[in-house]
């Protein structure tokens, strides 16, 4: 985990940036824009959907909401650490009215980054991450991705539309 007196990158008080509330993805650090993410949880006590893309987890009613359960791993080709789908975080998101979890490894803390340091997506960035990324940050020992959310979904819907 990272605090905020061991990084460069790290916003001081008085400067401009960026909140990101940090996940894992196979050892990949991502950053989510924090105005975009509503909670986080574990999905439990979800129903598999008959048909469903295979990025699909589930639907399930969180505090009287219908959430779908979007596997992360399956839509950037990575391995799950666990396969249990219970058992892995999941961050949620809402996109045009309907409500969305984003399934991951493992959660990280919320960090904010100074925005003059936000970098466009490095040339040798796999193709399908960076559909994906609006650019990074290099910390000091790793990149952050950040997750274009929007692209996410977008790209979800046209997929099952096709």
């Amino acid at each position: 985990m990272m605090e905020q007196g061991n990084s460069s990158s790290l916003q001081s008080a008085s400067g401009a940036g960026s909140q990101f509330v940090t996940i894992r993805l196979g050892g990949q650090l991502i950053g989510l824009p924090i105005d975009k993410v509503h909670d986080v949880f574990y999905p439990d006590n979800f129903t598999f959907v008959p048909l469903a893309m295979s990025q699909i987890g589930g639907v399930l009613n969180l505090r009287g909401r219908i959430v779908t359960i979007i596997d992360l791993s399956k839509i950037m080709g990575m391995e799950a650490v666990n396969r249990t789908i219970s058992e892995r975080p999941a961050v949620g998101i809402e996109y045009a009215n309907e409500s969305y979890g984003l399934l991951t490894d493992t959660l990280g803390e919320v960090v904010t980054l100074r925005d003059d340091l936000f970098e466009p997506n490095p040339v040798n960035l796999d193709p399908e991450w960076a559909e994906l990324s609006e650019g990074t940050y290099r910390l000091e020992n790793e990149l952050l991705v950040v997750l274009d959310i929007d692209a996410l979904i977008e790209g979800l819907l046209k997929q099952n539309a096709a």
